[in-house]
Parts: C-alpha cells; structure tokens; sequence
C-alpha cells in the first residue's frame, strides 16, 4: 500500500499520490480494494457491485477486491472499515453507509493514506467523492406523481428509512410535497428497520392492512423493495385498486410498473451499474497513475441522471 498521501490544508479529499510514487508505484494488476457494503441484501448495492466487476472484467483488471457486509448496522460499517484499514489495502469503497457514523474509522482510514471513494453514501470531509444521484430531486419527480395520480385526495400509508441519507432526503421531500395536498389524509407514518427492511416493511404492512383494509388509496415507500414488500401483502389481502410508488428503477420493479394491472405506478431509474463503473476509472486514474484527485474528479459529489419511470414510459427501461 502507498502510504505517501500529500495532505492539502483540508482533510477533504485525503490527498495526491506523493511524486516518488507517480508512474506505477501501485500496479494496476496488483490493486487490493476492499469494499464494505452498508447492507449487500440491498438490490441497488449489488448492482453497483455488478457494474464495477463488469467494468473491471471489461477493461481487463485482475485486483483483488474483498467484500465486507455490514448487514445494515452503522457499527458494522465503522469496523469493517477499520478492518479493511488493518489490512492496509491501496483503496476502499463504501456503498450506501452513512459516513457520520463512520467518522473515526474514515480518520483512521486517511492517516494510512488510503483512499476512501463513496458511493450513494452522502459526502462526508474525508472521501475522495461521493457518486450518486439527486435525491431531492427524486423525490420531486415521484412524489407529486403519486399525489396527482391519487386526484388530489384519499389516504396515504407513508413509509421512511431516516438512517441512509438518500431515503432520508427523498422523505423529507415528499413531506413537503404533500402539505400542499390538503385533500390527503396520512392514515400512518413508519421508519424501516434496514437490518431487516424487507420483513420490516412487510409485517409493518400486514398490520396496516388489518387495520385499514379498502381504505388504503395509496403508498409511498422509499425504495423499490420496499414497494414490493406492500402490494405482496395487499395482493395477499386481496386489495388492488392501491396506487404504489418506489425509487431505484430496479428491472423487478420496472416490469412491475408496465403491467398495466398492477398497483406499483411508479419509480424512478438509478444508474447503478454506472455508479460501479464510474468509481473504477477514479481508483485507475487516482490510485493507479497518481493522477491529483482534483484533475479527475469534478466535484465533491457527482450526480448521474436518473429519470422518472411511468405506466406510459417503462418499455424504454426494460
């Protein structure tokens, strides 16, 4: 490992490889990464990870790469971070964390000199960026959708995650949104569980569905597993006419949208993949050939587009 970072006045970005080390002093083909998953259970995480093994059998990579699953908890977030800091490994990436709670570890991280690349995690002082897509703006595209598919009126099941900064962002948003929707009656709120999201959310659903049956009009939901995990408890129930949002753009929930039947309405498409892609040429460029983090990298946090997938629209995403 390059132990050699240059430290610029703030902690921001770590630092560049140290002149003596240009030109190779980590090779390309000996790379050791490790990649600690907030949750590997999470569909988007597994994504990204397809997308940057793709890209790295694509461009011909032979590094060695280990995977460290969180399973949702913050505390298994900081430690396998300071594992894979113990390891001295040449690169970390960190999918869908939220780094706050991660501070010592990430500083721990820095003063060995690795780099640290994020991925949907929220930029924290200390990575070398975060790459992600606009959660607010997510938010606004579905939010409003669901609202005005609903007329305006009836009653809302409302599902949040506040512990990962995207589905806290994209929640945030659609409370805003809908206190311009006086005609929509909030017939309950609830914050999933991560470390069991899926059966979290479906037990949590059960129990609305017992409680609310036919008056249940519609459901926002975080993201798309989320979604899925209410209209298997509804179809079950034997409820249909319920209008059902997610994000992520998943190819399940995409199919799930075009079935001209079904209750999911919408989501919103994440560039995983790309995601995964785009950290590797950072790592190449950075890691690999010394490039300074400044000339590769244009931001602190770099959006990628992802569009709004409807009923009238979701063949293209297929």
């Amino acid at each position: 490992m390059n132990n050699c970072f240059l430290h610029r006045p703030r902690r921001v970005f770590g630092a560049l490889l140290c002149a003596s080390a240009l030109g190779g002093a980590v090779s390309a083909h000996a790379l050791d990464v490790a990649w600690v998953h907030s949750n590997a259970a999470a569909q988007s995480e597994q994504r990204v990870k397809a997308g940057f093994e793709e890209w790295l059998e694509e461009s011909g990579k032979d590094w060695n790469v280990s995977f460290l699953d969180s399973g949702g908890s913050g505390e298994a977030t900081a430690s396998n971070l300071q594992d894979a800091t113990a390891r001295g490994v040449d690169a970390i990436i960190i999918t869908m964390a939220d780094l706050r709670a991660s501070r010592a570890a990430l500083d721990a991280a820095l003063e060995a000199g690795i780099p640290v690349f994020s991925v949907d995690s929220g930029y924290i002082d200390g990575v070398m960026a975060d790459i992600t897509t606009n959660n607010w703006a997510m938010s606004a595209d579905v939010s409003p959708y669901l609202l005005d598919q609903m007329g305006g009126e009836g009653n809302l099941i409302f599902f949040r995650m506040a512990e990962h900064h995207g589905t806290r962002k994209r929640g945030d948003v659609m409370e805003d949104v809908l206190k311009e929707y006086g005609g929509v009656n909030l017939l309950a709120e609830h914050n999933i569980d991560y470390t069991a999201f899926f059966e979290d959310t479906t037990s949590t659903m059960q129990d609305y569905v017992a409680r609310f049956g036919n008056d249940i009009d519609a459901v926002w939901a975080p993201w798309d597993e989320p979604a899925q995990a209410t209209i298997n408890v509804m179809k079950a129930s034997g409820l249909s006419d319920v209008k059902v949002i997610g994000i992520d753009g998943h190819p399940q929930a995409v199919a799930e949208v075009c079935k001209p039947d079904s209750m999911m309405i919408a989501t919103v498409a994440q560039p995983f993949e790309g995601m995964g892609g785009q950290v590797g040429e950072w790592i190449t460029e950075i890691v690999v050939e010394g490039e300074p983090r400044e000339a590769v990298i244009p931001a602190d946090t770099v959006y990628m587009d992802a569009p709004l997938v409807t009923k009238d629209n979701c063949e293209e995403y297929l």
